[in-house]
């Protein structure tokens, strides 16, 4: 069975047993989180939601709260020596599936 929920903006395909690394949530590690915007739900049977699947959720826990691998930003404007190298790193959050809810 498999669940395609959205959070962050972004949507997600997930079964039960998955790590899936999403946008940051304000959530402390080892806590349980519901999603409740279940767009799809597959398996024998194929639930479609116009647009939400009435009742179904989708269970996960938070396994990491970490940031991602830096990525350089170069800006340099030609002829005039201005040269500018910034770094980020974007937070993430680890979640473990643990159940889906039709």
């Amino acid at each position: 069975m498999y669940a395609v929920f959205k959070t962050g903006g972004k949507q997600y395909k997930v079964a039960e047993g998955e790590f899936l690394k999403v946008e940051k949530l304000d959530t402390s590690l080892g806590e349980t989180i519901v999603f409740d915007d279940v767009l799809m739900i597959g398996g024998d049977t194929v639930k479609v939601g116009t647009p939400l699947v009435a009742g179904a959720s989708v269970t996960a826990k938070v396994a990491i709260q970490g940031r991602d691998k830096k990525v350089l930003v170069f800006k340099a404007k030609r002829r005039k020596n201005s040269r500018k190298l910034i770094g980020h790193r974007q937070y993430h959050t680890v979640l473990k599936i643990e159940k889906i809810n039709a």
